[in-house]
């Protein structure tokens, strides 16, 4: 329904490829679709999740749960992407990024499923690689874009020229939001909900400019919408982190494509505040340690949805606040663009 009412203030047909709609409907049915066939596949793979034992004990009830949903619903929305957008070169361009990280996360799910354990791939291995495909996505971007593109745009006219610093803040970007996706991927239906609220509004503000990778962000939200048929509460299927890196990555690389990595940054105040937590919690804990080597903690547990969930809240109470959220955060990024435009 949203994306019906976003394709008609813009003068969209929604039945239209260049819409926000069909893109969203078809991947969402094929996602879904899909699913049933992937997920009992991945229960007989025996991809079940392990359980973090020091974590919410309402979640040692999912385990055996399925991961690497990823694999089935990445691909779709990509596919699709491709297809709808006639193999646009922007769109071929974030949808490698996306497979990479989708790469990163798939080993890191794989190595966590055969040692059986929470720990997969070294924290230090991930980063390497995310920084890798970062950097290859930066070269790409400067081959291949105006000389304008280490200039960012900012709301009410504002512009911010950057030069050498630009590409930093891009490789920071995207490894920073494929990790904040990932910290938020903890609750059923928590990251797959609020990226496709991310994409939704993403993809609004980019189509006058660039309508294939508004064609992308609307594969990629109908997508993440077909998987919460399989992930809302109680999950039948968790996307891992073949999934949540993905996401994460492609978000970052339309917002470098496109110039507005200043909606990025308010479309993702779900995803930061989840990694501030989780930086704030860590840090504390340092600084307070005693003589013992034990340190004190600043919430019950983090990210801030367990914390929220050890504090008495259910989980569809945090999903459900956390969707109000990101969609205040969309309506805000539209109304900037509108009053500054």
């Amino acid at each position: 329904m949203t994306a019906l009412v976003l394709d008609w203030i813009a003068n969209r047909l929604p039945w239209q490829v260049t819409s926000l709609t069909l893109p969203l409907i078809v991947c969402g049915l094929a996602t879904a679709g899909i699913g049933y066939g992937v997920v009992p596949l991945l229960v007989s793979l025996k991809t079940g999740q392990v359980i973090r034992e020091d974590g919410p004990q309402a979640h040692l009830k999912k385990a055996g749960t399925p991961t690497m949903g990823g694999v089935f619903f990445i691909p779709v929305a990509l596919s699709f992407a491709l297809v709808l957008s006639r193999i646009a070169p922007n769109v071929v361009a974030v949808c490698l990024l996306a497979l990479g990280y989708a790469a990163i996360g798939w080993l890191d799910d794989w190595q966590i499923l055969r040692r059986k354990s929470n720990k997969g791939i070294s924290p230090q291995m991930k980063l390497v690689l995310q920084i890798g495909f970062a950097i290859l996505f930066c070269l790409w971007l400067w081959w291949s874009q105006s000389s304008n593109t280490t200039t960012l745009i900012l709301p009410f006219g504002y512009v911010l020229p950057l030069g050498l610093l630009f590409w930093l803040l891009a490789v920071f970007v995207m490894v920073a939001e494929s990790n904040a996706t990932n910290l938020t991927d903890g609750v059923d239906g928590l990251a797959g909900g609020t990226v496709a609220i991310a994409f939704l509004g993403l993809g609004t503000l980019v189509a006058p400019t660039h309508p294939e990778l508004m064609i992308f962000c609307a594969c990629m939200s109908g997508s993440c919408l077909g998987f919460l048929v399989h992930n809302r509460n109680p999950a039948r299927v968790f996307m891992g982190d073949t999934g949540s890196l993905a996401l994460g990555g492609a978000l970052a690389a339309v917002g470098l494509l496109s110039n507005t990595l200043w909606a990025l940054f308010i479309l993702s105040g779900i995803f930061f505040v989840e990694t501030l937590s989780v930086m704030a919690q860590v840090g504390y804990y340092k600084a307070t340690k005693d003589p013992n080597g034990v340190g004190k903690r600043l919430f019950k547990m983090a990210p801030l949805h367990h914390h929220l969930e050890l504090s008495g809240w259910s989980e569809l109470q945090v999903v459900g606040v956390f969707y109000l959220i990101n969609a205040i955060l969309a309506g805000l990024c539209l109304w900037l663009n509108r009053v500054s435009g």
